[in-house]
Parts: C-alpha cells; structure tokens; sequence
C-alpha cells in the first residue's frame, strides 16, 4: 500500500515538473536564447582552457581578461550569425546540427588563430595576447560543450514533452540501417515512452555488439524468462524486404511470447528517408501468407484501358469493387457498375465520387435478365467487360441449385451472348479455385461456366475471352477472416470445419491486379492460373489470429470444431484432372492447359440446361451438371446419392 501511494506521488510530481518546463519552453525557447547559450559556453570553454594551460591558476590581469572575453564574444557572435548554428532547432539536433556546430567553433578559432599570428608577428594589441595553445583547447571544448548541450537540451525536452511516466519496453528485430531509423523515431515519441531494450539479428557478426548503448542479442536465444525478466511488451519487426516466409518464422516465434508483434512499413512509405511510429503497425494475418506477393507493373494494362468504355458485373462484390478501384486509375472512358445490391453499389458510387472519379455509371440488375443486359449494352456499348458476379457461398448453393445455375451459368452465358452480339473487345471472367474437381454446386456451376466461355472462344468472333481462376480471397465477403475476426470481438470459440482443412489465400489487390492483368495477355481461350505458395490450414490461421489479437489459444478463446460443411472439401486444387499449366512471360503466372473435350455436347447440355433449369427438379438439374462436368463428385451433400446411382 506503502509503495503504491508513494508510486502515485511519484507521477504526479513527475506530471507538475513536465507540464511547468513545458510551459516556459514554449514560451522562452527561441533562437537568440539558443545563441546567447552559444556566446556563454565559447566564454566558459575559454575560461578552461586559460586554467588548463596554467595548471589552475590564471595569471593575466583581470582587465585582460576582460578583454580577452570581449574579444571571444565578438567573434564567437560574428562567427555563429554567418554559420546560422543557432538557427536549429535543439529539440530535433541531428547529425546536420552537429555539423553546422563544429563550423562554426572551426570559423571562432580560425579568427583567433589569425589574430595570435597577427599580435605574434606585428606586435599590436599586446594586452590581450593569447596562446596558441590556449586557441588550440579552446577549439576542442568549443566543439564538446556546444554539441553535448544541444543533445543535453534534446533529451530534456524529451522527457518533459513525454505524457507517460512509465516506459514501455521493447525489442527491435533487425539490427540494420531499418533498425537504427526505428530506434531513433521510437526515441523522439513523445506520447508514449518507449525504452529499447535491445537489438535482435540473425547475423552472427553483429551478437553482443552494441548500438548506442544497447545490446544486439541473438534472436534465438531470446527466451520467455528473458522477455518476462525484462518486462518487454513489443516486438518492432525492422528488416525492409522481408519475405513472408521470415516474418511467418518471426511471428511463430514469438506469438505465443505474449508479445505485440509489429512491422515497419516500407520504405517507400517513409516520409523524407524517416519512419514515424505511428507507420509501425501490428501484424495482420495477411502479412502472415507465407508467400510472397505478386505484383505486376505492366504499361501494357494502360494502353489497353485508355479511352475505353468498362462494364464490371458484381461491381459491388469485394472483388468487383477492388476491381473498379483499380480501374477508376487509368484513363477510361467511362466505368459502368452492374451488381443487384443496391446500398453496397451507392456505396461505391459515393466512395468513387469522393475521390474524384467521373464518368461513373451505376445501374442495379441481374446478369440472369437478357433483356435488361441487350439494353445495357445497346446503350453504352461497352468495349470491355469484367465478370465477377457470382453466387460462391458453398453451403448455401447446395441446397439452392436453381439459384446457383441461374446466375453462374446462365447468367455468364448471357453476358457472353451478348458480348459476342456487341462486338466487345475483351472478356475476362473470375473463376474460382472450387471450379477444380468440384465436389459442391458452386463449384461445379462456376466449371460450367469457364466451359461455355472456353466453348465460344473455340468459335469465330470478334471477342478474346479470358478465364482467371484463383483460391480464397482474404477479407472478401464470406471469407473465414472476417468471421474469426467477429467471433473475436465477441470472444466466441472460433468455428474451423476440420482440423486438417487447407486453402490457398491470396489478397484482393493481388487477385484484381492478376485480373487486369490476364485480360491483356494471350489471344483468347486462356485459364490463367498463378502459383498461390503452399496451401495453409485455417486451424493455424485460428490460432494466429488469436494471438494477433493479444489473447492466448485456448486459455481465452478457444477452436470449435464443427465438422465439413455440405460440399466442403478438406483441400483445393489449382488444376483439373487432365489438365496441365504453361508458362506465361510472368515466372509466377499460368495457364491451364485444358483437356480435350467435345465442345458442341458440350453446348447443347449448356443450352438446355439454361433453358430447363425453372422447369426442372433439383434432382434434374444437379443429374445434367453432373453431364457436363464428369468429375463433379459430390461430398458431405445430398446430391452423393446421384454419384452412387451413376456408378
């Protein structure tokens, strides 16, 4: 009790002392106050230097000295007006003030060391003659006094400027150029009082060295004891360009530590070569992919959008909003939004609006309305068409066949038609990875519908369709982020289908810039595939995200296991049976070689499914798919019993 109440007395007097410096420093703290200090210290130094030389007693005159004092002010006064030393502000002295200090002591003791010569040689103003000697210290205690004032006054400011008493321990990972820039910026926070406790790297030549004064230790022998011992509270991830894999390693050594683990931005980021803390953020379980990214710069892209006019079907969509952001960048002609949900597609709208895109349509329909789409299209004639509307809720669409069939086969089959009728340039559909041996409706509806774009690519017309086909996409709608990160919020278990289940995860800006990307290569007909890394299991996804979220697996919130959803599968495949891959110019892009197939067959089951499917039972429609997709093989469904009748 005793020693909390002296710990609050403590912090009050420390918060009075601040707040009162803080005041008068505002209010006092000026230039000319900085060069009076300047012109007091070059007396002093010169003081020193007159008791060093005669061993602690001085024996001039007191009038000489007085003079030989007047003397140093006036240059000293002429020599930092012509430098402008005093103009830095103390509060941020760098390297470049240091620089400018030791000019301007070098300028002071020039003028002196010419007027010794000069009383020397010629005899004049015998009175105040000065040793050489005397010059030669004094120029030394010039630079040492002016320079450690500044940093003296730095680190003051500092700690008054600083609002908490107590500091907050961390660690750097990176002992580098990064680590040093970080360590300075954490160093001039002023609302929060960082305290470094020491370097962690790899580099074996770099182990117990030191960076102004603090140690560089190996990120190995960092332990819990140690971490606990030394009551370090975050981990600074500093490495620029690090690879997903490394910073997988980093997080999974020290995730379950306790510990807040953040990264610093890249540099590209940093504002005039330096990184300001609030850049420092958290890791996010994207940063976690394991992979490293794909990014594609391609001039290509923007010569082939200037000018033209755009459709985007499921513009509202989490990839078809991604994909108009980075569309509304080039130079179009105009953009035209298509998507059923109204309040999500306004949303855009005003989102484009406000930052200042134009030439934006928004019209709310259905891909499924033929009617509604020859109208579109007659009106705007567009020039290029993205396709991401798409039911791809997996559990939902098994038992929503009807559904499922009309907007993903019947739907791309009109936009197709009717692109082909319009003479549209290009067509890129998004496709999917559950498109690949489909075990549920929605994959199997989205194989279909890459089959009819494949099927008129076969046939002459003046439209180049392009397929992309790509795994799960975090933070879209329906993604398992989103819903862990909820579940979090509530402090619910987190629900993970199966403990072995694995996806491959890319972001959105990857996926759409792929998407941009493949609908400027090939000639038409292509699946553009992409190597996605290893496939990741969402139960490790789980349990990262929970740490992330500085709680402890299972202690805090814990896994449910909830078993395999209706046409789940326990992995995903980027290639169907009988299906090889190619290599594009881009060494992580793809295509998907297709098997041969009988292409009319394959229409005419298309065709008639498209024009039965109101007509027929679900047990009709999911027996037709099953036609035209043969390796569809249904899994944890209703529809298996087919499967068996089949065999």
């Amino acid at each position: 009790m005793l020693l909390n109440k002296n710990s609050k007395f403590l912090d009050t007097y420390l918060r009075r002392v601040k707040n009162f410096f803080r005041k008068k420093l505002k209010f006092y703290s000026s230039k000319w106050i900085t060069l009076s200090i300047d012109i007091f210290l070059i007396n002093i130094s010169f003081l020193f230097s007159c008791l060093i030389i005669s061993e602690g007693s001085l024996n001039t005159y007191v009038g000489v000295l007085m003079y030989q004092l007047s003397l140093i002010s006036l240059i000293g006064l002429f020599s930092f007006l012509v430098v402008g030393s005093y103009k830095g502000v103390i509060r941020h002295t760098g390297t470049r003030d240091g620089y400018n200090v030791l000019v301007a002591a070098t300028l002071v003791s020039s003028i002196l060391l010419f007027l010794v010569f000069t009383i020397k040689y010629f005899g004049i103003i015998e009175s105040i003659r000065i040793e050489l000697s005397v010059v030669i210290i004094h120029y030394l205690l010039n630079v040492f006094f002016m320079i450690n004032s500044r940093y003296a006054f730095k680190s003051f400011f500092i700690f008054i400027t600083n609002n908490s008493v107590n500091s907050r321990n961390i660690l750097i990972y990176g002992a580098g150029e990064s680590g040093f820039i970080v360590y300075n910026a954490l160093k001039r926070d002023t609302k929060n009082n960082y305290k470094v406790v020491g370097f962690l790297d790899d580099d074996i030549t770099k182990f117990d060295k030191k960076i102004d004064q603090v140690k560089i230790f190996n990120s190995q022998n960092i332990t819990s004891s140690f971490i606990d011992n030394h009551k370090i509270k975050e981990l600074v991830v500093s490495i620029q360009n690090i690879s997903p894999s490394k910073l997988l390693e980093i997080s999974d050594s020290f995730i379950k530590t306790n510990l807040e683990v953040k990264i610093v931005p890249p540099l590209k980021s940093w504002v005039d070569g330096t990184v300001k803390v609030n850049q420092i953020k958290k890791i996010k379980i994207t940063d976690l992919l394991g992979r490293a990214s794909i990014k594609i710069v391609n001039p290509i892209i923007k010569n082939k959008l200037s000018g033209k006019r755009i459709l985007i079907t499921g513009a509202a969509g989490s990839i078809g909003s991604e994909i108009t952001r980075q569309l509304s960048d080039y130079d179009y002609e105009q953009l035209i939004l298509i998507d059923q949900a109204e309040s999500p597609l306004y949303d855009l709208q005003q989102e484009l609006i406000q930052n200042n895109k134009h030439h934006i349509i928004s019209l709310v329909a259905g891909i499924q309305d033929r009617n509604k789409m020859d109208e579109i299209f007659e009106m705007y004639r567009p020039h290029k068409v993205y396709h991401a509307a798409a039911y791809k809720h997996v559990p939902l669409m098994e038992y929503n066949p009807y559904e499922a069939i009309k907007t993903n086969i019947l739907g791309t089959k009109t936009l197709v038609d009717i692109s082909v009728k319009y003479n549209v340039e290009s067509f890129v559909m998004i496709s999917t990875d559950k498109a690949v041996n489909p075990t549920n409706i929605m994959g199997a509806t989205k194989r279909t519908a890459e089959l009819y774009v494949s099927c008129l690519s076969n046939q002459k017309n003046t439209t180049k369709f392009t397929t992309t086909r790509f795994g799960n996409v975090l933070g879209s709608n329906g993604s398992v982020i989103p819903l862990f990160e909820k579940q979090i919020q509530k402090r619910l278990p987190l629900t993970v289908t199966h403990k072995d289940i694995t996806r491959y995860f890319m972001t959105i800006q990857e996926a759409c810039n792929l998407v941009l990307e493949a609908g400027t290569m090939g000639s038409g007909g292509e699946i553009y595939i992409f190597d996605m890394g290893k496939s990741v299991k969402i139960f490790d996804i789980a349990k990262k995200m929970i740490y992330l979220s500085g709680l402890n697996y299972p202690e805090d919130i814990d896994i449910k296991i909830s078993g395999l959803r209706p046409g789940e599968k326990l992995y995903e495949e980027l290639l169907a049976n009988g299906e090889n891959k190619m290599r594009t110019h881009h060494k992580k892009i793809m295509i998907a070689k297709l098997k041969d197939i009988d292409w009319n067959d394959t229409i005419t089951n298309i065709e008639e499914l498209s024009r039965e499917n109101q007509f027929m039972t679900d047990y009709e429609r999911v027996s037709l798919l099953k036609k035209i997709v043969p390796e569809y093989i249904s899994n944890n469904s209703i529809h298996e019993k087919l499967d068996k009748i089949s065999i």
